[in-house]
């Protein structure tokens, strides 16, 4: 039992995300293929995956062993949604950190020595790293982004929802039964490691996940002690049974990039999580120059807005931009 000790101040700072961030789904994907008796809502997404991955995922197995604790892949590639920023964050995560997420992983002997050269910087084997999560994330993910966004993101309205109807006591009494308690004040998470976390003012970030196995985990950055806690919460149950988690839409896709051109289409739907015209060029690997030239056809279109944040600038979607995206099932 996972037991998490609030304050007054860590109430008020508690708030909602929608995403764990690419490269986090990519590794619980992988995770969830190895596991036992996968719940049904994950078997079509199992039979379509399943066998495709083939050896280019072996380094992120490598860093999955059958039991103790796993690497935090939110504290060494962040929560970016675009896996590209993920793995540009990743090849850049501090020696230091590397090794603190990988020292106490019981590896597989026959992992040690690459897994020791990891923890040395050696740079190949982060560039190993980085193309397995391409590669994963290109097959496991990227064929169900529209529907994996638009359950996170309707998950995380439920959880606004109850929280502006009961309050932040409310979202913790009801966020996860059973896996969590709210025994004011402090939230017990059933888990096989026991534990007294005290946040001290620091508050607590919720996000839904999409791919993880069926237990909710506490993210803490290593190197950040004042930054805020991450509670990652699985967003799919038994009750998710027989919708439609796993349409492609294809015909959607086609719609929306036959009205707006495919690249277009892509830039909308960047928007949708908020981004700066960088990481909009990022995101969609073009030119900068590119970006600002379909952000700006967008905000004639009044589809995104954007307003200035220092020296750059962020991009939103406005109401009009939502409601197209959600009558395409691009965005929940």
């Amino acid at each position: 039992m996972k037991r998490i000790h609030f304050t007054a101040d860590d109430l008020a700072r508690t708030r909602l995300a929608t995403t764990l961030g690419a490269a986090a789904e990519t590794l619980d994907g992988v995770k969830l293929l190895r596991r036992r008796g996968l719940g049904l809502a994950f078997r079509p997404w199992q039979a379509s995956v399943r066998g495709r991955l083939g050896g280019r995922a072996k380094p992120l197995s490598a860093l999955l062993p059958a039991r103790g604790p796993v690497i935090d892949m939110v504290s060494l590639a962040g929560d970016a949604p675009s896996i590209e920023e993920a793995v540009d964050t990743f090849l850049g995560a501090p020696r230091d950190l590397m090794r603190i997420e990988l020292e106490n992983i019981d590896f597989h002997p026959s992992h040690r020595p690459w897994a020791q050269s990891l923890m040395d910087g050696d740079r190949e084997a982060r560039l190993e790293v980085a193309a397995a999560l391409r590669h994963c994330h290109r097959v496991g993910l990227a064929p169900f982004a529209g529907r994996v966004h638009s359950h996170l993101v309707a998950k995380r309205s439920a959880y606004m929802h109850t929280l502006a109807e009961t309050g932040v006591e409310g979202l913790l009494a009801h966020l996860c039964t059973p896996l969590t308690r709210w025994r004011p004040p402090v939230l017990e998470v059933r888990h096989a490691r026991d534990a007294d976390v005290h946040l001290g003012g620091r508050g607590l970030v919720i996000t839904p996940t999409f791919f993880s196995t069926p237990q909710v985990e506490l993210l803490q950055s290593p190197l950040e002690p004042d930054r805020a806690p991450v509670l990652a919460v699985p967003a799919v149950t038994g009750a998710d049974v027989g919708t439609p988690l796993w349409d492609i839409g294809e015909s959607t896709d086609r719609s929306l990039g036959d009205l707006l051109g495919r690249t277009r289409a892509a830039a909308l739907e960047a928007v949708a999580h908020g981004c700066n015209t960088t990481q909009l060029s990022r995101r969609l690997g073009i030119s900068a120059a590119a970006a600002s030239h379909h952000a700006g056809v967008l905000r004639e279109a009044r589809l995104i807005s954007t307003r200035r944040e220092g020296k750059a600038v962020l991009h939103v979607l406005t109401p009009l931009g939502i409601a197209l995206l959600e009558a395409t099932g691009r965005v929940g």
